[in-house]
């Protein structure tokens, strides 16, 4: 036994049996693991796990290509459509194949610009009689009209209290709210 583990000590190459030999440490070029025998380390690029890539946010569907989000957001699973997306090989990850490919896996049409749901809901009731939770919102119009008649004199404060709550109101570019983990 004590004869074994010296022998993997002192014997040149005796800890690297079965992977490939040819990998570069660098992995610049379009192909690090040119000799690729299935048994080594090196796996499909495409088939890397999300960590090891750096993919492009969605993009809406007007490229040539067809490749896009149709529309962004949605209140419920099913009304949020998916796409592919552009994704590159980080730097120093040797893999096989393509550095640079479209995603295996759809990823949501979604997009967040730092509206809060609960941050909006409290400005809705604390200073929606001013419009606050509007203007928050980016209804820049609707919320100079409510500040104008104080809230619609109560009647379209308590009104944006209930279309927050439920859904209805959301912010004017299409996002989603934002996660509080």
């Amino acid at each position: 036994m004590f004869f074994f583990v010296w022998t993997l000590f002192l014997v040149p190459g005796a800890l690297s049996v079965g992977f490939s030999s040819n990998v570069s440490a660098s992995c610049v070029g379009e192909d690090c693991c040119s000799d690729y025998d299935g048994i080594g380390p090196c796996v499909l690029c495409s088939m890397l796990p999300s960590e090891f890539l750096d993919c492009n946010e969605p993009t809406n569907k007007n490229n040539s290509d067809g490749i896009g989000c149709a529309k962004f957001g949605g209140q419920n699973f099913d009304e949020v459509t998916t796409t592919r997306v552009y994704c590159r090989v980080l730097e120093g990850i040797e893999c096989y194949g393509n550095r640079s490919f479209w995603s295996l896996h759809e990823v949501p049409c979604v997009k967040y610009t730092g509206h809060y749901f609960l941050t909006t809901l409290l400005y809705s009731v604390l200073l929606g009689f001013l419009g606050v939770d509007r203007f928050c919102l980016g209804h820049t119009y609707t919320g100079i009209g409510k500040l104008v008649t104080i809230g619609g004199v109560g009647v379209w404060w308590i009104v944006d209290i209930i279309l927050i709550i439920t859904g209805v109101l959301m912010p004017e570019d299409g996002s989603n709210w934002e996660r509080y983990y």
